[in-house]
């Protein structure tokens, strides 16, 4: 008849019913590999170690968050918000004008009525984009105010006076 276990080295802990439970020895399979990896190393130098792990959900997505969430693990971004980076993207060629005009103004008058037709053209092809995402985005909070083209032109003017 085999010895039997010595009551001190026996583990107690509750199991998932609630009851208490009294065996040798709780370590699960899992608990086992786990504690084994760790043992080798395996768990060293993942990335994110000591930190939280990252979280992509958005807090405001609401009943939408799994449709971004699929979109994006495609690739792809809602209708709004490719029509955002069509906005920025507009609006960055406006500030390369404005930095051109500051650096290096038009040397004549039929020069710089040139650019400001540009610049005209151009923010009018962002106030169409800026509407295309106010039109598209699923809240205000995601609108854009439109561009005034006096404002931009006296900017403009402004650059090419530096």
């Amino acid at each position: 008849m085999p010895d039997a276990p010595d009551p001190k080295s026996m583990v107690h802990r509750r199991g998932p019913d609630g009851r208490m439970q009294v065996g040798p020895d709780w370590e699960t399979l899992i608990e086992r590999q786990i504690r084994e990896a760790m043992a080798e190393g395996k768990f060293d130098n993942l990335p994110h170690q000591g930190e939280a792990l990252p979280n992509d959900e958005n807090p405001y997505a609401g009943e939408w968050g799994l449709a971004y969430h699929v979109l994006k693990n495609y690739g792809v971004a809602p209708p709004w918000i490719e029509s955002d980076k069509e906005v920025r993207k507009l609006l960055e060629q406006r500030d390369a004008i404005f930095v051109r005009a500051s650096a290096d103004p038009p040397p004549s008058s039929l020069a710089r009525q040139r650019a400001r037709a540009a610049l005209e053209d151009l923010v009018t092809r962002i106030n169409l984009a800026i509407a295309r995402v106010n039109a598209e985005a699923p809240t205000d909070r995601q609108h854009r105010r439109p561009l005034t083209v006096a404002d931009e032109l006296a900017r403009y003017d402004e650059a090419c006076r530096r």
